[in-house]
């Protein structure tokens, strides 16, 4: 009688699996909370409705900050949001939990979300590095004596490891993501055109014209924000090439990560990977051309997963069917 659910916990997003039914819930990772008496008001999407817009007695919480949970009170209340929404109405048993960590987690990291998931009312915790989850759940055959490279680019980190024989050989992970990416566009609107805008419009821009190399045809999008000069809103047009400008510091990072795991990585493998390529996956794998600029640079083919955004989330519910299969990958606390 035991559930078993798959969360894939996020900076920006938490996706939540369960078998039989796959993904039950894509929401983000935010919490609004009432700051006269500490109360939580609302969790993901009625939460992230509310960012900027809301009075001085309530504020909005990100209880992750790359890949780490920040905050373990409010962290707790939104997995207990979480858990009771994909458990539904017959909630009468405790389920068993899986948790993607990232691959650079410290003890002290790995407490805090068993305590957080545990106090949101789950039987037991079992935690799943992200890169190995995002591998399984990007179809790659991790148990095989095959080197396979994955990149899996986040909300809070970027996190690339080199899987043979189902373990992790070499990974590197840098505080690089989508959340980065909005900053970074929000930053260069306001040097190039002195117009303050939004991280939610960050996100629209990247989303919609956003690319990770200089294209000889344009895109542009109309944007509105406030005018630093004269404080009254006003419209400019932004064009693909001055976002792909804007990400250009962070997507040498990306890069110079890629570069620094294939060096470390034994010939063997390497000669694998330059067979197979590097599977990307994650939510910033969405970001137009990120497989031709990585192609370009490292001289690796390289391929986006199908479905990128859900390959934990995926790998998650893989696991939990095969527990035994995937067990040397799992840390678990009951």
């Amino acid at each position: 009688m035991t559930r078993k659910i798959g969360i894939d916990l996020g900076t920006t997003n938490t996706v939540v699996f369960t078998p039989k039914k796959g993904i039950v819930i894509n929401e983000p990772s935010v919490v609004a909370v009432s700051v006269l008496d500490n109360k939580i008001l609302a969790v993901g999407n009625a939460a992230k409705d509310m960012i900027g817009r809301t009075p001085d007695s309530i504020t909005i919480v990100r209880p992750l900050i790359d890949g780490a949970v920040a905050d373990y009170r409010v962290t707790g209340a939104m997995l207990r949001y979480f858990i009771r929404k994909a458990s539904g109405v017959f909630n009468m048993f405790k389920p068993e939990v899986l948790v993607s960590v990232p691959a650079g987690i410290t003890s002290a990291e790995k407490r805090a979300v068993i305590e957080s998931t545990l106090a949101a009312g789950a039987k037991a915790v079992y935690l799943v590095k992200e890169p190995v989850l995002a591998a399984i759940g990007a179809q790659i055959p991790i148990n095989s004596p095959i080197g396979n490279m994955i990149l899996n680019i986040g909300g809070g980190t970027t996190e690339l490891a080199v899987i043979s024989l189902g373990g992790i050989v070499s990974a590197k992970s840098v505080r690089v993501g989508g959340n980065k990416f909005d900053l970074a566009i929000v930053e260069y609107i306001k040097k190039k055109h002195g117009l303050a805008v939004g991280e939610r419009t960050a996100e629209l821009i990247k989303i919609n014209i956003g690319s990770a190399l200089r294209g000889t045809h344009e895109d542009s999008l109309n944007i509105k924000g406030r005018d630093l000069t004269s404080g009254l809103p006003k419209t400019v047009q932004i064009t693909s090439n001055e976002v792909t400008e804007a990400l250009g510091e962070h997507l040498r990072e990306i890069v110079q990560i890629i570069k620094g795991v294939l060096e470390m990585t034994p010939p063997e493998l390497c000669s694998d990977i330059m067979d197979r390529g590097i599977v990307i996956s994650g939510g910033g794998a969405l970001l137009r051309d990120i497989a031709d600029l990585i192609t370009k640079v490292t001289g690796v083919p390289a391929r986006v997963a199908t479905d990128p955004l859900f390959c934990v989330a995926r790998g998650t519910g893989k696991v939990l069917e095969n527990l035994e299969t995937y067990k040397r990958n799992v840390i678990t606390k009951r």
